[in-house]
């Protein structure tokens, strides 16, 4: 199976395939707890406590007062803690890191396949993942 295809092509392809991916249950469901958490008001005043210590920190530790920020630290972890502790947050997380998944499988795939297909075609060892001949051995 051989042919010679352009990379408009294949970009052509690449945008199709993430126009699935972008329709999988896996998207779905973190599109939904995306705008869930956009709407949920403890949530937004959770973030934008920590966005307001975090620029308070990024000044201190300018300043090199390092006792103030330590304790500005300790604020946006415990912030941060109680950010994780809601349901709706944990399933956010959670579904950020399945969509992550996912898109790591398929450019594995990917990647997996192409380089099998380059092996083969050279008559090289799959098992190995050598070609047969390596341009670049001097074969010393």
């Amino acid at each position: 199976m051989s042919g010679n295809y352009t990379k408009q092509e294949i970009m052509s392809e690449a945008r199709e395939l993430a126009i699935k991916i972008a329709e999988t249950e896996e998207v779905d469901f973190f599109k939904r707890a995306e705008a869930q958490i956009n709407d949920h008001l403890r949530v937004q005043e959770i973030i934008a406590k920590i966005k307001k210590l975090q620029k308070e920190a990024v000044n201190l530790k300018h300043y090199e007062k390092s006792e103030a920020l330590k304790e500005t630290d300790a604020k946006i972890d415990a912030l941060q803690d109680e950010l994780d502790d809601i349901p709706l947050v944990q399933e956010f997380k959670q579904s950020q890191m399945e969509v992550n998944e996912l898109l790591q499988m398929v450019s594995n795939t990917i990647s997996n396949t192409v380089t099998n297909q380059i092996i083969e075609a050279s008559g090289g060892d799959l098992l190995k993942g050598t070609t047969s001949k390596n341009p670049f051995d001097s074969g010393c």
